[in-house]
């Protein structure tokens, strides 16, 4: 048990390049999935719902799509995260985190930009990633309650992939610790 604390003085931490890597293993988890999910929906004919249909069904596709997405990007921060915690020896909880942070801190960056250079550069709406499922123009109530399941849904489903992919590790050490 010495060894390990005197290990994870030395290399525990937030592990910069884990975190990232772990952020890239979320943002494609989260593109496939949606990918999935979209091409789901218009072969069951999800595409091809009148006007008048979904304006009396708002609020239920709302619901159901605020639903998929916390779904979606839960699973995809997951996953993120048990990389960044497998790929770190220590810290996985604080590895997860830093993958929630570098998605937080690159959807700021390209919202600003869409901002900053309007529509003709805003990368976000072009690349139609998920989104909270409310118009952009409006943040109603629950829009307001689906941001916040999401930012704390991803961050907690980060932090938990995280502490999943660490405990690779403490595995290992405890059969190398017993058989020294």
């Amino acid at each position: 048990e010495n060894a390990r604390g005197r290990q994870r003085e030395e290399f525990g931490g937030f592990n910069l390049g884990a975190a990232l890597l772990g952020w890239l293993v979320a943002a494609g988890i989260a593109i496939l999935l949606t990918a999935i999910v979209s091409a789901a929906g218009a072969a069951i004919g999800f595409t091809e719902v009148s006007e008048s249909d979904a304006r009396s069904s708002a609020g239920t596709i709302s619901i159901v799509g605020g639903a998929i997405l916390l779904l979606i990007l839960g699973l995809a921060y997951f996953t993120g995260g048990y990389n960044a915690g497998r790929l770190s020896r220590f810290d996985g909880g604080r590895q997860g985190i830093g993958v929630w942070i570098i998605g937080l801190l690159v959807t700021l960056l390209l919202a600003a930009a869409g901002a900053i250079f309007g529509s003709e550069y805003n990368v976000l709406q072009r690349l139609d990633l998920p989104r909270i499922p409310i118009d952009e123009g409006s943040l109603a109530t629950g829009g307001i309650i689906a941001l916040v399941a999401i930012i704390l849904g991803t961050l907690l489903a980060a932090f938990f992939g995280g502490k999943v992919g660490e405990r690779y590790h403490k595995k290992v050490d405890r059969v190398a610790y017993q058989d020294s």
